[in-house]
């Protein structure tokens, strides 16, 4: 990239929230990230702009999880304005630097977070509150998904009478919940995940899940962050879904797995230090496929070897749940580097099961 362009990025990535105030304002800001639908401003999730430098990524860099796309602030700019090359999207840039910045004309008004720190508060005191998944419906709604043993160390809590509020203009329920703690690097909870569940019976479609419209839902600082199974050193397994990693975790129950809660928070997880392989568990869909090609970039740019780990069925619990924990485990054997299959799939704990 010549001085020119270089120089404007970096002006640019110094004022990353304020460009994307002001071209992405479809988006809203969450944690360290600003998240909209696309490049063009499409209202949405799907991709996600650095707010702030890091040792492994500059601000201003951006992906979309959907499509695979990633680009800087210039490119934002270039194609949210529909301009036709970078001679005009630089004058566009030039233009933009010389405005009054109008996060700091409301600097005087309350800003709404997407993740205030009442949320994390709010999401640790649940946890807190929340009892041992041990013989509770928890239990009883995972078996009924395969998931025989749930190998979530820590990570699960039970709540009788969790608080479920349709919308606004509708009463607050109550309903029995499986609560799962969403955790940065450092092992700080940093927001929750809910699981409604039925207490009275199965539904085949819901699959044990409360009869409510959003019978899951998050709250806190998820991006980047994800529900952790098992302390990682080197090896780390990591998907979309809790129970698609929990079916991991009944066939591999000594290999440390992450669960990031959705496509969009998996391409964006951050990776441990000191991590040597990383193991994506796809889920088999289009947004499987965008998020394993953008994981796979992010870790093999720091280093980190990436294989895909990939279903029969829809996902690994789909697999578990009509295959069995032999046939997974089966397929597993084919997909791992060989020193896991001995590390993971040979240990003492598979083979007292």
């Amino acid at each position: 990239m010549s001085p020119v362009p270089c120089e404007l990025a970096r002006r640019l990535a110094r004022e990353a929230e304020a460009v994307c105030r002001y071209y992405l304002s479809n988006g809203k800001r969450a944690g360290r990230y600003w998240v909209v639908g696309d490049v063009r401003n499409t209202p949405g999730r799907s991709m996600f702009v650095r707010l702030q430098e890091s040792p492994k990524s500059p601000a201003g860099k951006w992906t979309d999880a959907a499509t695979g796309e990633h680009g800087d602030l210039l490119d934002i700019i270039r194609e949210c304005r529909g301009l036709r090359d970078f001679s005009e999207a630089a004058e566009e840039a030039r233009r933009f630097l010389k405005l009054p910045r109008p996060e700091l004309q409301l600097a005087s008004k309350p800003v709404r977070s997407t993740t205030p720190s009442r949320s994390k508060q709010a999401a640790r005191r649940l946890f807190a509150i929340s009892s041992p998944i041990e013989g509770t419906v928890v239990e009883t709604y995972l078996r009924r998904r395969g998931i025989a043993r749930v190998h979530h160390g820590g990570s699960l809590r039970f709540h009788p009478r969790c608080f479920y509020r349709p919308d606004e203009h509708l009463p607050t329920e109550t309903w029995p919940a499986m609560i799962a703690c969403v955790t940065d690097l450092e092992e700080r909870i940093t927001g929750v995940h809910r699981t409604w569940l039925d207490p009275d019976g199965f539904d085949r479609i819901r699959l044990g899940k409360a009869p409510v419209d959003t019978p899951r839902r998050a709250m806190g600082n998820l991006l980047g962050n994800a529900v952790r199974f098992g302390v990682v050193d080197d090896v780390l397994a990591a998907g979309e879904g809790i129970e698609t990693m929990l079916s991991l975790r009944y066939a591999l129950p000594t290999l440390p797995m992450a669960a990031a809660l959705s496509a969009n928070h998996l391409a964006a997880m951050l990776l441990p230090s000191g991590l040597r392989r990383l193991y994506i568990a796809r889920d088999n869909d289009a947004a499987g496929d965008a998020v394993q090609a953008i994981l796979t970039q992010r870790a093999e740019a720091v280093g980190i070897e990436a294989i895909a780990l990939s279903p029969r069925l829809r996902d690994f619990n789909e697999d578990l749940h009509t295959f069995g924990v032999d046939a997974l485990r089966a397929r597993l054997r084919l997909q791992l580097v060989p020193e896991d299959v001995v590390r993971f799939l040979h240990s003492p704990v598979v083979g007292a099961e």
